[in-house]
C-alpha cells in the first residue's frame, strides 16, 4: 500500500468509527494500534481517552496536535457520533506527517498529540495536565477550512480564532391553570424576555461578536398549563477575550434584573470557555516557510480570522512560553464545518500531510 493510500485509509477508518468527546476508546486503541506497528513509541492515559507520540531524542520539544473526537448530531434523521469537523481528517494528516518523518534524524523531539474532547472545550486542559506540553517550545495545530475561507488546495500559517463561551440555565417559576394566568410565573416569558435582553448588548462595531440563545425547553404534552420551568442555553462568541469576559458580565448582570422584574429564580453555569487565539509570529512564519517549502507561494494565503473557535489554544494560554500557530488547509469543504452533511475533497490529504512534515522539520531544525 501507498504512503498515500494509507493516508486515506486511515482517514475513512476514523470517519466510520467515530466516537464522541471523552469516549474516543477505540479511537485512542486505534491509535496505538498505529503506533505499533510504526515502532513509534507513545503512552496513553488510565483516566482519559487520547494518545501522546514521540520520535526523536532531543531535550526541546516540538509539538503537533490532532483533535480526536466527533460531535453528536442528527444526521437523517438518526442521531449519531459525527465527524463533521473534520476531526477524522486532522488525525490522518498527523499521522501522515509522522510517517514522512520518523525515520529522519533531528537534533529535537517531535512529538504528536493526539488530543481527547476538543468539542467539549475541555480536552486541550486534561492534555496539560497530564505534561503533554511539557518542554514544549512550538506547538502546530492543523484544521480543515471551509471554503469560503480557503479554497481547495489552499494553506494559511495560522488561524486567528475567537473566543467562545456558553452558557446553561433554568429559569423556576410558578405552574398555572391556563385559564388563570395570574397564579402562575410563566417561564416563557422570561424565556422571551432573556432573548429580548441579547439583543441589546452591544460593543463597538469594529469588534466581532455575537450572543445568542441556542436552546430553549419549557412545558410538557398539556396544552392547558403554564410551564413554570424552563431551561435554556446561551452562546456567547467574541473574536477577543477581553470582550467575552464584557459579554459575560452583562449576561449575568441582565439575568440577575430579569430574574427581580419577573419574581422568579433565574440559575445558570457557564459549562465551556474556548479562548481566542494568540498567535505566535515565530511560530507562524516557520509555518509559512514550511507550506513554501512544500508546495510554494501559489497556494499560500494570509493568516485567517475567523469567528469559530478551538480549545487549541488553552495550550498557550495555560503555557504562555509555548509558540503556537494552527495551520488551515483548503479542501474544498461543502455545507460547512459542524454541518451534519460537511463534506471535503480528501484528496488533499496526503499533499496536506507533507505540508504538515515540512514544517515539523523547519521547526526541528
Amino acid at each position: 500500500m501507498s504512503r498515500e493510500q494509507q493516508i486515506l485509509e486511515w482517514y475513512h477508518h476514523f470517519h466510520t468509527n467515530a466516537e464522541v468527546s471523552w469516549k474516543e476508546i477505540k479511537t485512542t486503541n486505534k491509535l496505538a494500534q498505529i503506533m505499533d506497528e510504526l515502532d513509534v513509541r507513545y503512552r496513553t492515559f488510565e483516566d482519559v481517552t487520547g494518545l501522546v507520540a514521540e520520535i526523536g531524542e532531543g531535550q526541546e520539544v516540538i509539538a503537533i496536535r490532532a483533535d480526536i473526537d466527533a460531535l453528536w448530531q442528527e444526521v437523517n434523521g438518526v442521531f449519531q457520533a459525527n465527524h463533521s469537523c473534520g476531526h477524522d481528517a486532522n488525525m490522518a494528516m498527523v499521522l501522515g506527517a509522522l510517517v514522512e518523518v520518523k525515520d529522519e534524524s533531528f537534533s529535537k523531539t517531535i512529538r504528536f498529540i493526539f488530543q481527547p474532547a476538543e468539542e467539549k472545550g475541555n480536552g486541550a486542559n486534561s492534555m496539560i495536565d497530564r505534561g503533554a506540553v511539557d518542554g514544549v517550545t512550538h506547538l502546530f495545530g492543523v484544521h480543515l477550512r471551509p471554503s469560503e475561507e480557503l479554497e481547495y488546495g489552499k494553506y494559511s500559517p495560522a488561524i486567528h480564532h475567537g473566543a467562545a463561551m456558553f452558557l446553561q440555565g433554568k429559569i423556576n417559576g410558578v405552574d398555572a391553570h391556563g385559564a388563570r394566568p395570574h397564579q402562575g410565573k410563566n417561564s416563557i416569558d422570561v424565556s422571551f424576555a432573556i432573548h429580548q435582553m441579547l439583543k441589546s448588548i452591544y460593543f463597538s462595531p469594529f469588534e466581532s461578536y455575537s450572543v445568542k440563545l441556542t436552546n430553549i425547553h419549557a412545558g410538557g404534552d398539556s396544552l392547558n398549563i403554564i410551564p413554570g420551568q424552563a431551561s435554556f442555553a446561551i452562546d456567547a462568541r467574541a473574536q477577543k477575550n477581553d470582550v467575552l469576559t464584557e459579554i459575560k458580565e452583562q449576561v449575568e448582570r441582565k439575568l440577575r434584573a430579569i430574574g427581580q422584574q419577573f419574581d422568579v429564580t433565574i440559575e445558570w453555569e457557564w459549562q465551556d470557555m474556548t479562548p481566542g487565539a494568540e498567535v505566535d509570529k515565530e511560530a507562524a512564519e516557520l509555518a509559512r516557510q514550511g507550506i513554501l517549502d512544500e508546495v510554494g507561494d501559489s497556494v499560500l494565503e494570509p493568516e485567517i480570522q475567523t469567528s469559530g473557535s478551538d480549545d487549541f489554544h488553552f495550550y498557550t494560554i495555560r503555557r504562555p512560553e509555548i509558540k503556537a500557530a494552527m495551520i488551515g488547509v483548503g479542501a474544498g469543504m461543502t455545507h460547512g464545518l459542524h454541518h451534519p452533511d460537511m463534506s471535503f475533497d480528501t484528496s488533499i490529504l496526503p499533499q496536506a500531510s507533507r505540508v504538515l512534515a515540512s514544517v515539523l522539520r523547519r521547526a526541528a531544525k
